[in-house]
């Protein structure tokens, strides 16, 4: 029996690797006997991360440009051309149906060549902005799966297809995050008092320092307000805040059940990555996005204005926070009907199937027949 031979490329940062690897096990799923290769940056995360999922993966002697000059730059065209070559001899052995692409520098060279071969080609753009590489390779895409509106900006209007952005499948598995007893479980799950509020803080797997100073330094106004706080620092941050845990303060570097933490909380402060906000499209709960400003393009705060823009969360600046956070914070948990309001608008952004609509996307142009 025939079967999908489906190559996917991206990586750099876990925005652009978890969901390649979402859209992998889903066509998995389908057809349990498919071939999936993964083409990543050597000595990037997805050399770790990819075959950690169960994923084959090769590396391609590629990074991107700095904003700074220096020797890595100059190096730049000869990388270029060193991952083209590379690429060509990877889909001439592998043979793939398609090329799927998820944005990072490692998926410039795979799906130009692709595309240079005849192959069908699939973007995935996570961003209300569009990167660099998945902007360089829209001319030639059959489909790009975005997921935010306005993105015709970027990409012509007729490859365009809002699919959402996959999200892990232990947060889609979760029926209810707002369900009272299984909020109040989840609760006791962390040693916090079920019936006191509880505000959520990530800053990403990595944490963002920005984040954990403005919690450190208005520890005492939120406890104040009678809230507990579930605080993930990031691995860099733990040892600087760990001695500030409570009774009512549990920090930890990471959080593994992640599921069961939404589950806990009555208000979320996060970044704004792509991921995350699609993530808390589904969780529904009142947020309060702090943006990355060392980000390309500031994406994450467009990120976080397409979800502000249909009053579904507030968004303050890393600028603004002196100023804004306890007035901003204070007017949230006083105020029961601006918390339903933003958790009904927030939760109408969800796109649960994404992935799925992803992967019907792709069987629509893949070489292959049953």
């Amino acid at each position: 029996m025939s079967m999908p031979r489906v190559i996917i490329s991206g990586g750099g940062t876990g925005g652009h690797i978890f969901p390649a690897i979402s859209i992998a096990q889903e066509i998995k799923q389908r057809y349990p006997n498919a071939e999936i290769l993964f083409v990543g940056a050597k000595d990037k995360m997805e050399m770790e991360k990819v075959p950690q999922a169960g994923f084959p993966i090769e590396g391609l002697w590629i990074a991107g440009i700095q904003r700074k000059i220096n020797f890595q730059n100059l190096l730049f065209p000869i990388k270029l051309v060193a991952s083209l070559l590379k690429a060509k001899q990877i889909i001439k052995k592998f043979k793939p149906n398609i090329a799927i692409g998820t944005g990072g520098f490692a998926s410039g060279p795979l799906l130009k060549m692709a595309n240079s071969m005849n192959l069908p080609t699939l973007l995935q753009e996570q961003n209300s902005f569009a990167g660099v590489t998945n902007k360089w390779l829209a001319k030639d895409a059959n489909s790009i799966c975005v997921a935010y509106k306005g993105m015709e900006k970027f990409f012509p209007d007729q490859k365009i297809r809002i699919t959402g952005n996959p999200i892990r499948s232990k947060i889609l598995a979760v029926q209810d995050y707002t369900e009272k007893n299984a909020q109040q479980e989840a609760k006791k799950q962390f040693d916090l008092d079920s019936e006191s509020p509880v505000l959520l803080v990530v800053g990403g797997s990595l944490g963002a320092r920005r984040i954990n100073q403005l919690l450190a330094s208005k520890l005492d106004f939120i406890k104040e307000n009678n809230v507990q706080i579930l605080w993930q620092t990031g691995k860099f941050y733990i040892d600087e805040y760990k001695n500030l845990e409570t009774k009512q303060v549990k920090v930890s570097a990471f959080i593994m059940n992640m599921e069961k933490a939404y589950q806990a909380a009555d208000f979320i402060i996060s970044r704004s990555g792509a991921g995350a906000v699609s993530e808390l499209c589904v969780v529904g709960k009142p947020v309060i996005f702090i943006p990355s400003p060392n980000v390309a393009e500031d994406h994450q705060t467009k990120n976080a204005h397409s979800i502000v823009n249909e009053n579904g969360a507030i968004c303050i600046t890393e600028n603004d926070l002196e100023d804004a956070f306890k007035t901003e914070f204070k007017a949230l948990i006083n105020d029961l009907e601006k918390q339903k309001k933003l958790s009904s608008n927030i939760k109408k952004m969800a796109k649960p199937k994404a992935t799925s609509h992803i992967v019907d996307e792709v069987e629509k142009h893949w070489n292959f027949k049953l």
